[in-house]
Formats: C-alpha cells, structure tokens, sequence
C-alpha cells in the first residue's frame, strides 16, 4: 500500500477499534488491549486491494491483448506491436495506469533486445494473475512452434476474454448481497445505539465486571467470525 493508503487503512482501523471497545467493552483501555487487532486487520485491508487491483490489471491486461492481436493482424511486427499498443492504452487508460507502467517497462526491454516471451513470463510472475499466465505460456509455445501466431492468440484471446466476462458477471450478481451483507453488518451496532439512547443503563450489567467481560468478548469472537465466513462466502468470483 502507498502511504496515504497505509494512513487511511490505520485510521479506519482505530475507528472500528474504538467501536468495538465501546460497544462490547465501554471502556478506553479496551481500547488499548485491541490495538494489536489493528496489524491483522491491515493485513486484511492490504489483501482487499490486492484483489481490486488484480482486478484492474485483469481489464488492462485484456484490452492490450486486443490491441496487441490488432496490430500483428495490420502487419507489425512483435515489437512494433507492443509500441503501438503502449499508446493506445496511455490513451484509454492514462500513463499512470498499471498496464501503462508494465507495458513501458516490456518496451524498455524490447529495445535493449530482450526476449519477448521472457518478458512476458516475468509479468505474469509479478502479476500472479492466471490469465496472465496462460496468455505468457501460449505466446511463448506459438512464437517457438513458428504457427500463425495472431490467429492463435485471437483464439487464446477470446477464451480469456470469456473467462473474464463470467467472472465479471458472478460478480455483479453478487454486489447486491454485498450491500444487504454490510447493512447487517451494522445493524447490530445501530440495535445497541439505539437502545443505549432511548433506554439508558439497559446494557450496564455487561459491563465492568468479570463475566460481562467473558460473555462480550465471546459475542466479539463470534461477531468476527461469522463477518470473515460472510466475506469468504461473498468473494466466490476471485
């Protein structure tokens, strides 16, 4: 994660901590005694951009396929082919975007006369991105076995492309059990605030004493627990 994202993911983190202690705990050392919770759960912020960002590349990585095929189709050659494509997506997608940085980086190999299926390999093994993977592989065998090399990539290209798009679709069916997931996520907080200002000192016998303590954080293990199983269930598509 880059610093900003680092800064807002330990904000968040105190933020959900601090709920947590007054919630199950009414108590600021509670706070304190929670904060190594703060390292897993950045772990776990740190995993979620990852597969957003996979995400991403997954969609840059399929549009410079295509632009790639397009121009061997035109007659360019390999290299050319991947200059050519360099602009198109800085074009689509900015110069700062993942496969514009990945993209100036193979250029700037190709040109110090690199092999262009090391190249390749080398970015599916800094993406661990499957699709990736299987275009870097079917490359390397067409290029070697001197077969009609756009033809087969077109071919390899329209399979990922499907694989992509069912993907993207299981997604999107999902995304509103996602929203239902998070609002009954909250809703057990907004219960006991609701409680906790209409009917004030209904929750006082849980609190500051041993088996309140016990019993609250049973009810924090298994609040945990039954969000990770949720997010696991609703994170089928990747």
């Amino acid at each position: 994660m880059t610093i900003p994202e680092l800064l807002a993911s330990v904000g968040k983190g105190c933020a959900i901590l601090a709920l947590f202690s007054y919630i199950f705990y009414r108590s600021l050392p509670a706070f304190f005694i929670l904060l190594p919770g703060l390292f897993p759960f950045l772990l776990y912020e740190r995993k979620k951009k990852t597969v957003k960002r996979k995400e991403q590349l997954t969609v840059q990585f399929r549009e410079m396929m295509i632009a790639v095929i397009a121009s061997l189709q035109a007659g360019y050659s390999i290299e050319n082919a991947f200059l050519r494509t360099y602009e198109d997506l800085c074009l689509l997608f900015g110069k700062r975007s993942m496969i514009a940085r990945e993209l100036l980086g193979m250029n700037r190999e190709l040109r110090n006369n690199r092999n262009i299926e090391e190249i390749l390999q080398e970015f599916s093994a800094r993406s661990h991105i499957p699709e990736i993977a299987d275009f870097a592989e079917v490359f390397r065998i067409a290029k070697r076995s001197g077969g009609d090399l756009p033809s087969i990539l077109q071919h390899t290209a329209d399979l990922i492309s499907q694989k992509i798009d069912v993907r993207r679709e299981i997604a999107t069916q999902i995304s509103a059990k996602k929203m239902e997931q998070l609002i009954m996520d909250l809703v057990p907080f907004g219960i006991i605030l609701y409680i906790d200002a209409t009917s004030p000192g209904f929750f006082e016998p849980l609190y500051h004493n041993g088996m309140g303590v016990i019993l609250m954080t049973v009810l924090l293990g298994v609040y945990i627990t039954a969000y990770l199983m949720a997010q696991k269930i609703l994170n089928i598509a990747y």
